[in-house]
């Protein structure tokens, strides 16, 4: 029974450390932009023009109907 007069206070402080972290990410504006992160995948604005080039030379062979990798795994056969 005594174990109780400690784990009430416990569950106290621990509860108000979770509040006030919850207040500070709040404060802090962590919650402001939840969408930017989910559309930044679908968007190649990082990559150099060289990286452009060469997606955009991968994408016109795979809309041809080419894919290196797949041939160059079943010649072996």
């Amino acid at each position: 029974m005594n174990i109780i007069y400690v784990l009430i206070p416990l569950a106290v402080i621990i509860v108000a450390i979770a509040i006030a972290v919850f207040f500070w990410a709040v404060r802090s504006k962590q919650f402001e932009d939840l969408d930017r992160q989910g559309y930044s995948i679908l968007f190649d604005d990082d990559l150099s023009e060289e990286e452009k080039k060469l997606a955009d030379e991968r994408k016109a062979l795979h809309d041809q109907g080419y894919d290196r990798d797949y041939d160059r795994d079943y010649e072996r056969d």
